[in-house]
């Protein structure tokens, strides 16, 4: 279980979601860019556009390696002198605002020191937050956690609630998921236990989207609800380009800017002050978008 093989079968599971994707999709097709980091490694950004059911996607792996910069020592507190990073991560904007955007990340890092861990997850972010779909996405989760061990999702799903939280709007940015972070190999789950947890979440990914694309890609929308769905995005922006540690991490890191910002939307909207009726679908989604609802125990 070496970096070598991690990174090969991470490359693997980048080919077999997008074979997935296309399908679930049915009208685009995935487009390839390679490429390489002047420091060490490189990796493949691989986008959708403009599809029957994706408007902007991006399925990217990467396999980097390097010396550890003083600015990744002070703001990452990396300790070591060289570092190796391998991992897929997906965002998927949807059109259609009954269709929910999703996030899904794995990923293995290593430092010269010997230190190594895995992180990742997969959150859920619907414009409009319809419980039952909550329930059924994290019954998937919970399933894929408890045949490797009871307690995970008790485990990650909070830190899921507590990651993909915007502090500044006191919001989540969707209904969560699972997520962990800095996971190191432990008597309880040595390194190919965990590495497996990665591939089957991974592997899980596209299916999880399929259930919710099928419940909302044929249903009809007004304009109204497409200035939602931009507000909504603009939502995901602010926390990605303000909170998540991957996209710090690849900018501090001197990774491909192109490749790193791929998670942000084709089209996003700020309003000033806006609006939000008290008696809307659009208020009811945002009492649902905070920490600690048990989904699957939520009422239909």
């Amino acid at each position: 279980m070496d970096k070598q093989l991690i990174a090969a079968e991470f490359r693997s599971l980048q080919d077999y979601i997008c074979q997935y994707l296309e399908k679930v999709d049915g009208k685009s097709s995935f487009q390839e860019d390679i490429w390489e980091r002047t420091e060490g490694g490189g990796g493949r950004t691989r986008t959708i556009s403009n599809g029957g059911v994706i408007e902007k996607g991006g399925v990217a792996f990467s396999e980097v390696f390097g010396p550890v910069n003083d600015l990744m020592k002070r703001q990452l507190g990396l300790d070591g002198n060289n570092f190796f990073a391998t991992g897929v991560s997906i965002v998927l904007h949807p059109s259609n605002p009954h269709v929910p955007i999703i996030h899904m990340n794995v990923r293995y890092f290593e430092l010269d020191s010997g230190e190594c861990w895995f992180g990742g997850g997969i959150d859920l972010t619907p414009h409009y937050v319809v419980p039952a779909q909550a329930a059924q996405f994290h019954q998937g989760l919970k399933a894929i956690c408890d045949s490797y061990d009871a307690s995970l999702y008790t485990k990650f799903k909070p830190w899921a609630d507590e990651y993909f939280y915007i502090p500044h709007r006191e919001e989540t940015r969707g209904i969560g998921g699972v997520f962990f972070d800095h996971l190191k190999p432990s008597e309880a789950m040595p390194k190919d236990k965990i590495f497996n947890f990665c591939i089957d979440l991974g592997r899980s990914f596209p299916v999880l989207y399929e259930q919710q694309v099928i419940q909302g890609k044929d249903l009809s929308y007004t304009e109204e609800q497409l200035h939602w769905r931009n507000l909504r995005r603009g939502r995901y922006v602010e926390f990605n380009l303000v909170h998540d540690r991957g996209t710090k991490f690849g900018l501090l890191s001197g990774g491909r800017t192109e490749s790193i910002l791929m998670s942000l939307p084709s089209d996003a909207s700020w309003q000033y002050c806006a609006d939000i009726p008290k008696k809307s679908v659009e208020n009811d989604t945002l009492k649902l978008l905070i920490k600690g609802i048990d989904w699957i125990a939520y009422p239909a």
